[in-house]
């Protein structure tokens, strides 16, 4: 799982604009103040120039890092701002980052293979996943299993859909949201489906009636919070565009929904 998110992340180098750039979380060993680029110094000069540390930049991590500074991220990731206090200043950095992390089942990564996994299965599920907050489980809006290929896997040919065609449709997803909120809001808007709350998500995300009904059962059943309920529908909203819908339907719900169950299924499983 860690290796197709390294193989991810330097796809993602590729396919980021001119001027933008990819950025890790620090070093594993780093508290929350170094995962975030600054020193422990107890003045720091209010400088925004840091803010090109987070604008727009994708970050890596996995739960090696200490569960304080994995929770650092839940506020960024919310409001799109890092706010650093020291003795002299609150500054507020701009911080819209798109977050790509990855995660082995266990420490050993073995879990789930009868034959290697080590004899502390199943209580290092729980200790090694436990690292990462169920606040901060529900600020990532995809979750995806990744199981290890089987050898016979290995020699099938390549998918038919390869990069190339895929960064098209992201493309096209983008223009379609360009031109939307340029429609609605104006022609500076920056705004991305990611960004957008309140009347403005319902005006673009909400679904078909057979959509609404799905979402509404799927809430209750997941036990999903407000804030879960609202990233699905931004994420049906894009699949949507990926789609070239206008609107979104009952089954970019149920494929946004699936996104979050596989996650948070796997760890009520390992509790």
């Amino acid at each position: 799982m860690v290796n197709v998110a390294c193989d991810l992340a330097g796809f993602i180098v590729e396919m980021l604009p001119e001027g933008q750039k990819l950025f890790p979380l620090g070093d594993k060993a780093s508290d929350r103040v170094g995962a975030f680029g600054f020193s422990h110094a107890r003045k720091i000069p209010a400088n925004p120039a840091k803010s090109r540390y987070y604008l727009r930049c994708v970050c890596y991590l996995m739960p090696e890092f200490p569960r304080q500074v994995l929770d650092s991220l839940r506020q960024p990731l919310e409001s799109g701002e890092a706010v650093v206090a020291r003795a002299n200043a609150h500054v507020t950095f701009p911080a819209r980052f798109q977050l790509v992390a990855a995660m082995n089942p266990c420490r050993c990564g073995h879990a789930g293979d009868a034959a290697r996994a080590c004899p502390r299965v199943p209580r290092c599920i729980g200790d090694y996943q436990a690292k990462l907050s169920g606040p901060m489980l529900d600020r990532i809006d995809i979750h995806i299993e990744v199981p290890p290929v089987a050898h016979a896997d290995l020699a099938l040919p390549p998918p038919a859909e390869g990069s190339l065609e895929v960064a098209a449709r992201v493309a096209a997803a983008r223009a379609a949201q360009d031109a939307r909120f340029t429609e609605i809001v104006g022609p500076q808007s920056m705004l991305l489906n990611a960004h957008v709350e309140g009347e403005l998500l319902d005006r673009i995300a909400t679904p078909d009636d057979a959509g609404k009904r799905l979402l509404v059962e799927a809430a209750e059943r997941m036990g999903l919070t407000a804030r879960g309920y609202h990233r699905v529908l931004r994420v049906a909203r894009t699949l949507a565009d990926l789609d070239g819908a206008d609107g979104v339907t009952r089954i970019h719900i149920a494929e946004a929904l699936a996104y979050r169950e596989t996650i948070a299924g796997r760890l009520g499983a390992a509790a």
